[in-house]
């Protein structure tokens, strides 16, 4: 199993929920209203008159098989509009019930 956690502009918010529809990811973990700032590239996303925009996230849990698309189509949704943000991250999970 692996976790996916994806960090995305609010302007992504309607084609990250398609993609974990698309995918048949039923079990996730949204969160709004998350401020922070990329590593490498992009404004900070505090929500202030400064910096207005901000970010959400989603957390999910799914079969190894699963990564390589999801990590697929957050690329695309990256490329296609560079300026607005999203990113996504992976690591192993063990445990469990």
């Amino acid at each position: 199993m692996k976790a996916i956690f994806i960090v995305y502009n609010h302007a992504h918010t309607e084609k990250v929920q398609y993609l974990l529809d698309k995918l048949e990811i039923r079990g996730f973990t949204m969160w709004t209203n998350v401020y922070g700032r990329g590593s490498v590239t992009g404004d900070p996303h505090m929500n202030t008159h400064t910096w207005p925009e901000q970010n959400g996230a989603v957390l999910t849990i799914v079969e190894d098989h699963t990564v390589d698309r999801v990590l697929h189509y957050v690329k695309i949704m990256d490329e296609e509009n560079q300026e607005v943000g999203i990113r996504a991250f992976v690591w192993e999970i063990t445990g469990g019930y």
